[in-house]
């Protein structure tokens, strides 16, 4: 059962302009069709600026499609935008804390919010503190919590309500990986608890540890979609990157040599680094070594490596996941 389906789902932005004439239109996302399982954490990937949070923006209904349809939760998102509010949870990339308040208190307005009862209220808010193991600091002011403490108590404003399904929109930029770790632990026991999880995220690691299923975003677009290990054998054979020193023509001669050979699948150049498809990397290695050195160029750096989530970014687009982040 989809608890999203998406059908032709539009936005557009009219850009400011710095001079007066015709306001220029902006793409931010351009028809996307989606489906979502009822109970599967789906990751929706990509870099900064492709769509990612516009696209959750719209299903949260803070912000109207310029186009399309779509089912969220089992209601209609045009026609029913405070139904879906009722059933889903949306944690932001700033977050929704009151600072001065301690997590019981930001928790206990959050529920009673959702109008319940004072009691019901105070309830929910000890389960979630000791479930997201807020206790120690519980009582303090939010101020005074780092950022993995922040946005575990994020995480509790989101579910407050124990929605059927909880939006998290990057939900770990900026954390320490130990913070990340402790959050990402989080999310597999609200999937486990039955709770759909939609995250966003530009982090390769993270979509490929957490992701039961995921959509590749660039541009506005969906350019991939499915299982990360389904979309990483999308890429046949391993992938040898080597770094050459770029000046007096050595990377393009040895981009010349190596597409000659039988065994390239695909070759991709970034500034000094040629990035290699092969078949049978521990055996393909040592003919590129030897082919390199007898022609007289330098290797500074090699690695072999099994596909990633990247190299399908890199499939689809012709450039790097990682570069485009940044």
């Amino acid at each position: 059962m989809n608890i999203i389906e998406t059908q032709g789902l539009r936005k557009t932005f009219k850009a400011r302009q710095a001079q007066k004439g015709a306001p220029q239109i902006v793409e931010a996302v351009k028809g996307i069709n989606l489906q979502v399982k009822q109970g599967e954490i789906f990751g929706f990937l990509g870099p900064n600026g492709a769509g990612k949070s516009t696209t959750l923006r719209m299903l949260a209904t803070l912000l109207p499609p310029s186009e399309g349809q779509a089912n969220v939760a089992g209601c209609d998102l045009l026609s029913q935008p405070q139904n879906v509010r009722e059933r889903i949870g949306y944690v932001s990339q700033a977050g929704g804390t009151d600072g001065s308040a301690t997590a019981r208190e930001n928790l206990i307005l959050q529920a009673r919010l959702y109008g319940k009862s004072k009691s019901d209220a105070q309830r929910r808010a000890a389960e979630l503190i000791e479930a997201l193991e807020l206790t120690e600091f519980a009582d303090r002011p939010a101020r005074t919590y780092s950022g993995g403490q922040k946005r575990r108590l994020d995480l509790g404003l989101g579910m407050v309500h124990q929605p059927t399904l909880l939006f998290l929109d990057e939900p770990t930029t900026g954390l320490d990986p130990q913070s990340r770790a402790r959050l990402w632990d989080e999310v597999r026991k609200l999937r486990a608890e039955g709770t759909t999880i939609f995250l966003t995220t530009h982090y390769l690691d993270e979509a490929d540890v957490l992701a039961d299923r995921l959509s590749i975003m660039d541009h506005g677009q969906i350019v991939a979609e499915g299982t990360p290990d389904a979309l990483k054998r999308q890429i046949a054979g391993d992938v040898v990157m080597l770094g050459l020193d770029a000046h007096n023509g050595e990377l393009k001669q040895a981009v010349q040599l190596l597409e000659a050979q039988p065994f390239v699948r695909e070759l991709h150049t970034d500034d000094e680094q040629i990035q290699l498809y092969v078949e049978r990397g521990e055996e393909a290695l040592p003919s590129i070594l030897r082919l390199l050195d007898g022609a007289g160029l330098g290797i500074r750096t090699v690695t072999l490596s099994r596909p990633s989530l990247d190299d399908v970014f890199l499939r689809q687009t012709g450039r790097s996941l990682r570069e485009a982040a940044n």
